[in-house]
């Protein structure tokens, strides 16, 4: 998820504390239709100050339709039109959707994999297979697969039929869809209403990590807090090795974004819609415009779900290649694949009755309860697996969804770290030579495709995503299961 250089909010937003970790912005000026709420501790509310995140709250609750409130949640920073880590319910009827509410890397998400292994078992073979795992997933900057050729028609079939059509094919195994959000395939996709610009990019990137904050990593089991939901998870001990890999929709989604943008600007003075930034560009959910473009964004979702997908299945060879061994008998069973850039129609609680509305998350993971139905049947019990990747080197986490979030933030929670500083800022402050070495002196080897990406992607860079998970924990929005801390780092 790309962020802009941070820029100071052009007026001073007014907060009224609800409690230690949660914050409203009232209805201070004409034009906002809710509040905004910010759900977030002193320190990281203090940072939020900083840049434009509190102002970009403000304007999302301009959108027609929007109800409740505007959300920021503990990761929040200053992105395009809505700060990453912002979510907003709309109404399905008579409220509009917005490409800013979804970002440029759509469906940029999270997927886990569980093994058998553990730390000490791991060890011996950890720089080599992080060598296979890097020689085996392309990564960095217009990275591609040159041994993964699909044609045109494999494109459209892919983006429309998502993970499936890839296990179809012998990419993984069949359970792995079950555990994936919308099981891998994102209904309505049609392939008619993406540009050729984004097909041509999106042809050889299938299988790529990509850059920027993107990573794949070697991890173990740090602590368990919550030993019952974590075994239903597949998560059994301290010191289990687990895989993380974290990517989106690469250049399809990118273009997927920009295209429709331009179109939602027309739309904007076509309905004579009235906003506070033009990056809040957004149509009627009823429109042509917003129909095409969800359509549009559901063939992105589905592209990113197979894009892990893909990489999943590399990895899966890397460990057989490096044991000698089939990957069945280290497990690598999917834990979950969450989306963190999406927009959906849900149905949700709102003043005492049901509301179908389009939620929009962006930088912020779906947090459903126990009971959900769409939940996998094998979790129904404890509820949805929330993944919350940390930046390079430090931990991540394993939360659950809860009844809480339901309540108060359209099932919702965050998403990672949240930048504490541009990509450029920390490439003039840190060194990719010294951040390796700092890694690896730790006993963390890292495979990175060149010493800028570290240096953007620097630790110091990010806020401590061991606050953002206990911030979420304590609001009870979603509730801490496993840390997880890095063995091998691979990055684009």
């Amino acid at each position: 998820m790309g962020e802009s250089e941070s820029r100071r909010a052009p007026e001073e937003i007014p907060l009224e504390k609800v409690n230690d970790y949660a914050w409203r912005i009232p209805k201070y000026k004409s034009g906002m239709r809710v509040p905004g709420m910010v759900f977030a501790n002193e320190a990281l509310l203090e940072k939020m100050k900083t840049d434009r995140t509190l102002w970009q709250c403000t304007n999302v609750t301009w959108l027609p339709g929007i109800y409740k409130h505007a959300i920021t949640l503990p990761d929040g920073h200053e992105g395009y039109g809505f700060p990453i880590g912002g979510v907003a319910a709309t109404d399905y009827d008579n409220g509009v959707i917005s490409p800013g509410g979804v970002g440029y890397d759509i469906n940029c998400g999270v997927r886990l994999l569980a093994t058998t292994l553990t730390e000490k078992e791991i060890r011996p073979k950890l720089a080599p297979l992080a060598d296979t795992i890097f020689r085996n997933v392309p990564s960095g900057l217009g990275s591609r697969r040159k041994d993964l050729t699909i044609s045109s028609a494999d494109l459209d079939r892919l983006v429309v039929e998502g993970v499936p059509w890839l296990i179809k094919r012998g990419f993984g195994w069949p359970e792995d869809a079950e555990h994936c959000e919308e099981q891998g395939c994102m209904a309505n996709a049609d392939p008619d209403k993406v540009s050729s610009t984004a097909k041509r990019r999106g042809l050889t990137q299938i299988g790529t990590l990509g850059s920027g904050n993107h990573f794949l990593e070697v991890q173990k089991v740090d602590k368990i807090y919550n030993p019952k939901t974590a075994k239903a998870f597949g998560i059994t001990q301290e010191g289990q090795v687990t895989v993380m890999i974290h990517c989106g929709s690469r250049g399809f989604g990118h273009q997927v974004c920009s295209d429709y943008l331009r179109v939602m600007e027309h739309a904007v003075q076509k309905y004579k819609i009235t906003l506070p930034d033009r990056e809040l560009a957004c149509a009627p959910g009823n429109s042509n415009e917003a129909r095409d473009y969800f359509q549009a964004m559901a063939c992105a979702v589905n592209y990113a779900f197979s894009n892990r997908h893909a990489i999943m299945h590399w990895v899966r060879q890397s460990f057989q290649q490096v044991f000698h061994e089939p990957p069945e008998k280290f497990g690598l069973k999917l834990v979950y694949d969450v989306a963190h850039n999406i927009a959906k129609v849900e149905t949700h609680k709102i003043d005492g009755g049901e509301k179908k509305v389009w939620v929009h998350r962006k930088g912020a993971t779906r947090a459903f309860p126990a009971g959900h139905p769409d939940i996998p049947a094998d979790y129904r019990s404890e509820g949805q697996p929330v993944l919350i990747p940390g930046s390079m080197g430090t931990s991540s986490w394993v939360l659950v969804g809860s009844q809480k979030a339901m309540d108060l933030t359209f099932g919702s929670t965050a998403h990672g770290a949240g930048r504490m500083m541009s990509r450029s800022a920390a490439k003039r402050q840190y060194w990719g030579g010294d951040i390796k070495a700092a890694l690896e002196k730790r006993g963390i080897v890292v495979r990175a495709a060149s010493a800028s990406v570290l240096a953007e992607e620097a630790d110091q860079a990010y806020k401590n995503v061991d606050v953002v998970a206990d911030v979420s924990d304590k609001i009870g929005i979603a509730t801490k299961v496993a840390r997880l801390v890095p063995l091998a780092v691979v990055k684009g």
